[in-house]
């Protein structure tokens, strides 16, 4: 299928899961395509048909707005190439969990999650550690003893005791002669963390690279929130160019010049506003005669640059987001 088709499949798959589900965004080279959420679960998603297109510098930015959403990020595809992203295993890429449409059916819709993950050196499961430790205990089984079952070393069994993954076949090994379930599921939708391994770490990005070029308005605009007491992480290839964030707010802040691109832009940082629960604004460089568009409160430049309390710019998003809410009503 194609991405365009993929992407809808996921939409459909989520919104049948009951999933509130954003539309596709439609700008090109965009880090991310969907944000869906579920209760206390929020995602957003990437959807390409070879990962192998998916950048370090994409997987940063992706990681950087996940973090300050409070989400999990995810790569769907249909291969790499290596080959095909195969059904019941999470694969990887720059810390960024991966998973074939197929796995996201089984997980959102059947309720049977992945058991197993790729990491450098092959396939692993996650062992119950704390289980596996007692039933030892219990029947004074000693290392040794699972080491030669498992054919690994003594040192190695006591790694999965601590948390390691274990490769399947020995890890199946273990079950059998335990004689009791000490697989653990792997939930996809779960926050990053590293799933340990004797092989080699990969790299898990921290902190998203800043833009090189900004221009004028978007400098002015970001030096002017920084003022006022806001960490503001400036982003690429997202419908909004910066995440503007306190102690209390996080406001997903998108700037705008021309008429279509105010247009688009609002239509797209409100949808995903009403995912995320967070709130929106798109700060233009002229006024244009409204103060929203679509849910999205508008500020021009001469009104930001007239705020110097963070609270007053609480009370103007909050205005104009419930003012456009009432005259839905």
């Amino acid at each position: 299928m194609t991405r365009e088709e993929a992407i809808e499949t996921v939409r459909t798959m989520l919104t049948h899961a009951q999933f509130e589900v954003s539309k596709p965004l439609s700008m090109r080279g965009t880090r991310f395509d969907i944000v869906a959420r579920r209760d206390e679960v929020l995602i957003i998603i990437k959807v390409l048909s070879n990962v192998d297109a998916f950048s370090k510098d994409n997987a940063e930015e992706l990681l950087c707005i996940s973090q300050a959403l409070g989400a999990s990020p995810i790569l769907i595809g249909e291969r790499s190439g290596s080959g095909e992203i195969e059904s019941g295993i999470i694969y990887s890429r720059f810390g960024i969990p991966i998973i074939s449409v197929g796995t996201l059916s089984d997980y959102i819709i059947e309720n049977v999650p992945p058991l197993i993950f790729a990491a450098s050196g092959g396939f692993y499961v996650k062992i119950d550690s704390e289980l596996m430790h007692q039933i030892r205990e219990e029947k004074n089984i000693s290392l040794g003893t699972l080491a030669e079952i498992a054919g690994v070393s003594r040192r190695t069994i006591q790694m999965y005791e601590g948390g390691m993954g274990a490769m399947i076949d020995a890890a199946l090994r273990l079950e059998e002669y335990l004689n009791q379930p000490i697989l653990v599921p792997i939930d996809p939708f779960a926050p990053i963390q590293k799933l340990k391994t004797s092989q080699k770490k990969e790299i898990v990005p921290a902190t998203v690279p800043q833009p090189s070029t900004q221009d004028v308005f978007s400098k002015e605009v970001f030096n002017t929130l920084s003022t006022m007491g806001f960490s503001v992480t400036p982003v690429t290839r997202s419908p909004f160019e910066a995440l503007a964030q306190d102690s209390q707010i996080l406001i997903l802040t998108a700037l705008g010049k021309d008429e279509n691109s105010i247009l688009s832009k609002a239509a797209s940082v409100s949808d995903i506003s009403r995912v995320t629960g967070r709130c929106s604004v798109v700060i233009i460089e002229r006024g244009r005669g409204r103060e929203s568009i679509g849910g999205t409160p508008l500020i021009d430049r001469e009104e930001l640059n007239s705020i110097d309390e963070t609270y007053v710019l609480y009370d103007i998003v909050s205005s104009r987001s419930d003012s456009n809410e009432t005259n839905k009503s």
